[in-house]
């Protein structure tokens, strides 16, 4: 007989400025997922509490169910009845990655339930498969800040080292911001030297993150590929990013599709970038959270119930 457990899985940031559908990074903010078993093959509770609750379904169209299920299908097997409990605090469709912890999460417990037929890195591919792009569920599943990358031979995921000196503070407005609205307005083809720009501010990221050098961390974020067409999306972007960094943010980005708004600080700058963040968002009539969070290096997490 299966026992209760509890899966904690945490919020991301992806894309991180020109890292677009490859770079991502796991923040401490958290979903938590409760599965306890039911009598009845198939059978089906679902309870939610937390943020957002009521945009959220507890039908089997629920998205970490649906993972779940994928999971027994994908072995061949028959899904169990399940009860699961949902305290959610990571705000949905604001580009945190909050379907990232629900597809990680159903898998994870799902492949716990079946006896770990499967490796965390096959866990990983189903998730992928389900989400359709890497950059939020490798660091939801992993933790930290993961580079995915893939060809002929599967998905290469490289761990990219974030110096302890950077803190993510995110604004979160009141509105929400669609994946598929944010794809729609990408264009279908680049110019060779936005591609070029790209690929060396991917670089350049990569070695600020590490090293923690400000210098580099204020050129890092620049994109071409994405932000400049998503922040039409998001009102007062330009004044918002303009006001995070003269109050002391080394960069800032679009988190995942938006329209959460991430920037980077150093130092003890993060409540002066806050608050900048915010006040200026409210001159456009929208109200922000706003949270100063740290690299989540664990991952998701699994423990009895």
């Amino acid at each position: 007989m299966v026992e209760a457990v509890t899966v904690k899985t945490p919020a991301t940031t992806a894309n991180l400025g020109p890292g677009f559908d490859c770079m991502g990074a796991a923040l401490t903010l958290y979903n938590e997922f409760r599965f306890s078993p039911l009598s009845g093959e198939g059978s089906l509770e679902i309870d939610i509490q937390g943020i957002d609750v009521m945009h959220l379904t507890t039908e089997a169209d629920n998205l970490v169910y649906q993972a779940f299920k994928r999971f027994y299908d994908h072995l061949g097997k028959k899904t169990p009845g399940v009860k699961i409990e949902i305290d959610m605090e990571v705000p949905l469709a604001r580009g945190l990655g909050s379907s990232a912890t629900a597809i990680v999460a159903g898998f994870v417990a799902a492949n716990h339930w079946a006896g770990s037929p499967l490796k965390q890195s096959e866990v990983m591919e189903l998730a992928i498969a389900l989400e359709g792009h890497p950059d939020n569920v490798v660091p939801a599943l992993l933790g930290g800040c993961r580079l995915a990358t893939t060809g002929e031979s599967g998905w290469v995921i490289c761990d990219i080292p974030w110096d302890e000196s950077i803190i993510p503070v995110v604004a979160i407005p009141n509105f929400e911001l669609s994946t598929a609205d944010a794809r729609k307005i990408l264009p279908t083809g680049y110019d060779r030297q936005d591609a070029i720009f790209n690929m060396s501010h991917v670089g350049l990221l990569v070695r600020a993150l590490e090293t923690g050098n400000p210098e580099w961390l204020k050129r890092a974020l620049e994109d071409r590929i994405h932000q400049p067409y998503r922040k039409s999306l998001i009102p007062g972007y330009d004044e918002v990013k303009e006001a995070a960094l003269d109050a002391g943010a080394l960069g800032l980005a679009i988190s995942g599709a938006g329209p959460t708004l991430i920037a980077l600080v150093q130092g003890d700058r993060a409540p002066d970038v806050a608050i900048a963040m915010v006040e200026t968002w409210k001159t456009h009539g929208f109200h922000i959270d706003t949270l100063s969070l740290m690299l989540d290096r664990k991952g998701t997490t699994l423990e009895p119930a």
